[in-house]
């Protein structure tokens, strides 16, 4: 009969707080969740953060302590049968002191199903611990999260994961009768291949150790055999893909080239060339806008050649968008003036258009109407003072002069213009 497999991660997942990798400013000598379950009473938590970090494992350590009944469920394969049947248990001898539940990947869960444990959170029946990679705050039921204390599990910084991956070797090394050694660089290498996910740096070290045959010794270039891209953290649903892609954003908007470049490599690894154009153009007029046109026809050019060309080649236009958008002078008052107009409209304060300015064709439908337009070019500067906003907005001003360069010459330009129209 062949043993079941079990993956060398959860093998050796730690059974204390102490041999938890990483998570010092919740974990550490006077972290809060260190505190909350030395007291042993444990309220309704929900560890955010990314795959690999120990939410799971944490939630174990917690379990192990408690005098209540461990249920778990995986929110991607349960249903709310699953949940009754927790809910059959309380108040009987299976669950004489209540149930703790923990649920992983809280955010499969519906509205519905999440409601059906209020009850029992509310009282004190159920204690919830769930998991998730999403951030809580849009992806749980908002009356489950004001009952529920959220802790933030971070990426392993490669220094902490290290420790795990001399671990994993030592351990496959005690199962072996000649020992593998490992050049030097292959334990960092590994370390910071894993992007903060400790589960899997040992996924990779089994894996280096289970192709080891005839060999003596793990080699660097082994190293980054297995690990490549796994430092990689992009989600096309989830928050990574978001997160990435807005810290590109705000980079160019920040008018920092080498960390647009940084953000935008991440999201050419994976692919990502909708989302990088789309955030390229929308950049092109809310940054930079009216303080330097030509960006908008630049970028374009930019995006259709690097949808034209595709990957890896696409990454050169892509590249030089960045860096003109990084490098450009910056300017908000497009999106401010549109923001302000769009609030008006909203409000409610639109008003009759000006005669002046209604179709020429309503003229002559059977009433008497003068519109009495007067058309700019026929006058000098091709400017000539008429109302074009409604009378209940006739003395807004949405659109504002940035402090730059280009719009500066186009404020003094019309300036000008307008004073001599006037005189």
């Amino acid at each position: 009969m062949l043993e079941t497999y079990q993956p060398l991660a959860d093998e050796i997942r730690p059974r204390s707080l102490d041999d938890v990798v990483g998570q010092q400013h919740i974990l550490g000598k006077n972290g809060l969740l260190r505190r909350i379950v030395e007291s042993g009473v444990i309220p309704n938590m929900i560890f955010y953060g990314p795959s690999g970090t120990g939410k799971t494992t944490v939630a174990r350590i917690i379990a192990e302590r408690t005098q209540r009944s461990l249920r778990k469920l995986n929110a991607t394969t349960a249903g709310i049968g699953d949940i009754k049947r927790i809910i059959d248990e309380l108040d009987t001898l299976l669950t004489p002191g209540g149930v703790l539940l923990y649920l992983d990947e809280i955010q499969y869960f519906n509205k519905k199903q999440q409601q059906s444990l209020l009850e029992f959170i509310e009282d004190g029946r159920i204690t919830l611990i769930a998991s998730t990679t999403e951030n809580p705050y849009f992806c749980v039921f908002g009356a489950v999260l004001s009952r529920s204390t959220v802790f933030e599990f971070k990426p392993v910084k490669a220094a902490d994961a290290e420790g795990a991956v001399r671990r994993a070797m030592d351990i496959l090394n005690s199962r072996r009768e000649e020992p593998l050694t490992a050049e030097d660089g292959v334990v960092q290498r590994i370390a910071q291949a894993c992007g903060g996910d400790v589960r899997k740096a040992i996924n990779a070290v089994e894996l280096l150790f289970a192709a080891s045959a005839g060999r003596s010794c793990i080699t660097c270039e082994d190293a980054v055999l297995i690990s490549q891209k796994s430092a990689m953290r992009y989600d096309r649903d989830g928050d990574e893909h978001f997160d990435i892609l807005s810290a590109m954003m705000k980079s160019l908007r920040g008018s920092d080239p080498d960390a647009a470049l940084h953000y935008l490599a991440r999201a050419i690894e994976v692919g990502d060339l909708t989302g990088i154009c789309r955030r390229l153009l929308c950049s092109a007029s809310e940054d930079i806008g009216m303080a330097y046109p030509q960006a908008v026809p630049i970028v374009k050019a930019c995006v259709e050649s690097a949808l034209q060309l595709g990957l890896p080649e696409a990454r050169l236009p892509l590249a030089q968008a960045c860096i003109v958008l990084a490098t450009a002078p910056k300017s908000n008052s497009v999106v401010m003036a549109i923001d302000a107009a769009v609030a008006d409209v909203k409000a409610g304060h639109a008003g009759s258009i000006p005669r002046e300015l209604q179709n020429v064709h309503a003229d002559g439908t059977g009433f008497e109407r003068e519109q009495g337009y007067r058309y700019p070019h026929d006058y000098p500067g091709h400017w000539v003072r008429q109302q074009y906003l409604p009378d209940e907005l006739k003395d807004r001003t949405y659109y504002h002069y940035g402090d730059n360069k280009t719009e500066q010459a186009a404020r003094k330009y019309w300036e000008a213009i307008k004073t001599q129209g006037e005189n």
